[in-house]
C-alpha cells in the first residue's frame, strides 16, 4: 500500500500553528489526536494541501503561508452596521464577543462584535486569522487508503465510520 500523500489518501498530521510572533495560535500536538482529512478535497487550506503533496509518514514540514495562501486580507466589507433590533431582546451584547449564525442560504456564518451602540452593532465577518502570516509545524503521522464511503463524503472519518 503506497504510504505517500496523494489525493485520495487520509492523512493524519500532528500540528502547531503559530503568529509572526511566535505564539502558538492553535496545536494538536499537546495530548492531541492526529487531525485526519482527505488530501485532494479542500478540507485543508490548499497551500497546506500542495505543500504535503508527496510526503510520507514521519515527514515534518515548516510552511508560511502569506494572507492570501491562508484565509485572505482582512476585507472591509465583512465589517458591517446590524440594527440592534437584529438581535434577541435582552441578550447581552458586548465588543470582543464570536457570534454564529446562518445567512440567508443556510451556511453557518460567524461574526466578531466589534461595537455596541444603542442602535447598531458593529459586526466583523472577516475570518479570524484573515491579514495574518501563518506559521506552521507539520509532522506526518500516518497516510492511508480512504474509503469508498469518504470518498464519496468528501472528507476522512474517525474510527467507527462517521457521525454525521
Amino acid at each position: 500500500m503506497d504510504q505517500t500523500v496523494s489525493a485520495g489518501k487520509v492523512v493524519g498530521i500532528y500540528y502547531t500553528l503559530k503568529n509572526k510572533d511566535g505564539a502558538v495560535l492553535d496545536t494538536n500536538r499537546r495530548g492531541g489526536k492526529p487531525m485526519p482529512f482527505l488530501q485532494g478535497t479542500g478540507n485543508i487550506l490548499p497551500a497546506l494541501e500542495k505543500a504535503l503533496e508527496g510526503k510520507c509518514k514521519n515527514d515534518f514540514l515548516a510552511i508560511t503561508l502569506e494572507p492570501e495562501q491562508g484565509y485572505g486580507h482582512k476585507r472591509a466589507d465583512l465589517v458591517r452596521k446590524v440594527p440592534r433590533a437584529n438581535f434577541p431582546k435582552g441578550r447581552e451584547l458586548a465588543p470582543g464577543m464570536r457570534l454564529t449564525g446562518k445567512d440567508p442560504d443556510g451556511r453557518m456564518r460567524m461574526a466578531l462584535i466589534v461595537e455596541v451602540g444603542e442602535q447598531e452593532v458593529t459586526v466583523d465577518e472577516n475570518h479570524p486569522l484573515a491579514g495574518e502570516t501563518l506559521y506552521f509545524e507539520i509532522t506526518v503521522c500516518g497516510v492511508r487508503d480512504a474509503t469508498a464511503e469518504e470518498t464519496q463524503h468528501g472528507h476522512a472519518h474517525g474510527p467507527g465510520g462517521h457521525a454525521h
